[in-house]
């Protein structure tokens, strides 16, 4: 068994024991049970149980791991969880967390508890809190971490060596440390490696790296995930207008946002969002859902009102109600494999003005050949199945048609509605099959109407 088999079945047991001791109240195996995991962990399994039960325990969880279970728990398993609680409970969870997790913590919850939290914080943890939040959402400012260590370029190795034995510690993800001038501008990093090899009497800025990469706050969190992957970072300085160090953005951080692109992209493509809790409670599930379920509802509608429209040719040839689904389906799927490639070019940055012609020739020219082959294939089997070759030709046809229009709107639908602010991984695939049902329905009867009647 892998070692991820291991852990999912881990995870099974540990779901079932939790459920078990809730069920009997065992409070000792509460306590132990939370005791043995991570933040992290213990937000996967209150994930895990029904909404009702989350409240209730808690109380067993280590005050000390409550403020972390709740930023990494989701939006709507969080703000469930909340309601639950005190609200002083829920500032006393939050009181030491970072600037950027608290940001985000006051964001996702009720603007009530958001200003106890507020209320709750001193003259600089409140200061800190109101630079965070006057980033933009979705910009790499939301996930500065203003605890790091910044260092004077003209002292020496010695100096730097004597400052960490004083400190006893160093922030995590730390690999290099910030070098500023006296006005705190951003000068470049010293490496962790070169502190430790390096002649001990040397300073600082002849060892130190002038080119090191910095971002500015306004960055983009999709750019900087794209950032952090190609350039295998594990934190990078922060810098204003000015040039001035504000602080960084480390690796735990673009995880959690690289998780969240994934789960944005796979769920944006049935019209749910990536903060969907599993086991929220009925009611406001629906809700979520009722509102896409009625916008595909109006393209039915849409795709029926075309079928209508050639009634006269259904009733008088049998074999186009029979073989019409076919068009639409094959249309459908063609779009949808140049859509999601769409969408996650556009995700990771690979799709620019600059290339995104030659990739419209690619798809195009591939579109063309996949509905020559199976034109060809569907052409062979209806007249196999209905003994008619005009009726071969117009399904041909029409599927020729049809998927090149699904290729052209599989490209196109993601650029056009990025330009205008949509998101196409949560619109793009309604617009898509609405495109090509209509298409695929009007081609196929539309030539049957106009060659066979």
């Amino acid at each position: 068994m892998t070692e991820i088999n291991t852990l999912l079945e881990q995870s099974k047991d540990l779901v079932q024991q939790l459920l078990d001791a809730h069920e009997e109240f065992e409070k000792d195996k509460l306590q132990e049970i939370f005791a043995s995991l991570e933040a992290v962990e213990i937000a996967h399994l209150l994930e895990s149980i029904p909404d009702s039960y989350r409240g209730r325990l808690w109380q067993f969880i280590d005050e000390d791991k409550r403020g972390d279970v709740l930023v990494d728990l989701c939006e709507v398993a969080r703000r469930s969880l909340v309601d639950y609680l005190e609200h002083e409970d829920v500032v006393e969870a939050v009181a030491n967390l970072d600037s950027n997790d608290l940001a985000e913590m006051v964001d996702s919850l009720p603007n009530d508890l958001g200003e106890s939290i507020r209320s709750s914080l001193d003259y600089h943890g409140l200061k800190n809190l109101e630079a965070t939040l006057a980033f933009p959402e979705g910009s790499a400012g939301r996930l500065m971490e203003t605890e790091a260590i910044a260092i004077r370029s003209d002292i020496t190795l010695e100096t730097v060596l004597r400052f960490l034995r004083k400190k006893e510690a160093i922030p995590d993800h730390t690999v290099a440390f910030m070098v500023v001038d006296r006005n705190g501008m951003f000068m470049g990093e010293l490496p962790l490696s070169e502190l430790l090899t390096r002649n001990p009497s040397r300073f600082v800025s002849e060892v130190m790296n002038e080119q090191a990469l910095s971002i500015h706050p306004e960055m983009t969190q999709t750019e900087l995930a794209v950032l952090f992957r190609e350039r295998d970072l594990v934190s990078v300085p922060m810098v204003d207008d000015e040039g001035k160090l504000v602080g960084r953005v480390t690796l735990d951080d673009m995880v959690d946002i690289m998780h969240e692109e994934a789960d944005h992209q796979i769920l944006g493509a049935v019209g749910l969002d990536e903060d969907e809790d599993l086991f929220s409670p009925i009611i406001p599930s629906a809700k979520r859902r009722l509102f896409w379920l009625g916008i595909n509802l109006g393209t039915a509608f849409l795709a029926a009102w075309v079928i209508g429209l050639f009634e006269g040719a259904l009733d008088k040839i049998v074999a186009l109600a029979v073989l019409m689904p076919i068009v639409a389906s094959m249309g459908g799927i063609a779009g949808s494999q140049t859509l999601t490639l769409m969408i996650r070019g556009l995700a990771t940055g690979k799709i620019s003005g600059a290339n995104s012609r030659w990739l419209a020739y690619k798809e195009i020219a591939i579109s063309v050949i996949s509905g020559v082959v199976w034109a060809v294939v569907v052409g062979l089997v209806s007249y196999a199945w209905f003994n008619d070759y005009r009726i071969s030709l117009i399904l041909g046809a029409a599927m020729i048609i049809n998927l090149l229009v699904a290729s052209i709107s599989g490209f196109g639908i993601p650029m056009i509605m990025k330009r205008f602010g949509i998101d196409p991984a949560l619109a793009g695939g309604v617009v898509l099959t609405t495109a090509t049902d209509v298409v695929g329905f009007v081609s196929f009867l539309g030539l049957a109407t106009v060659f066979l009647l």
